[in-house]
């Protein structure tokens, strides 16, 4: 684990020095509303800190997988989600479709949803 990188793009965007439309900014997370969303809600919600994915986040036991939950769900309930339902997503691996090598959680909601996905 690294505090950040200097070639992660959401490394950048915690920094600022890449813009998101941010929705909510915790003490270790912050939530962002996701560029190609999936869902009518869909947004991301990452560590401050580089973890590559959630098993190295959930590896360094700092708590960090415990955080994107916890903080996942105030979004969802901030977004009006959190009573009809919503999903949390962390893909591991460019094999399950994981782009960005950053850990982070897709939540997703705001209409009914497949099972089982893709």
């Amino acid at each position: 684990m690294a505090a950040s990188r200097p070639d992660c793009l959401f490394c950048k965007i915690v920094t600022g020095e890449v813009p998101a439309e941010i929705v909510r900014k915790g003490e270790r997370t912050v939530a962002f509303r996701d560029i190609n969303p999936q869902a009518p809600t869909h947004i991301l919600v990452i560590p401050r800190e580089h973890y590559a994915d959630a098993g190295e986040a959930a590896r360094a036991g700092a708590g960090i997988v415990d955080d994107i939950a916890r903080d996942s769900h105030e979004v969802a309930v901030a977004e009006g989600i959190a009573d009809t339902g919503y999903r949390l997503v962390f893909n591991t691996g460019a094999g399950a479709g994981q782009t960005i090598f950053h850990v982070h959680g897709h939540l997703l909601g705001g209409r009914g949803l497949e099972w089982p996905p893709g």
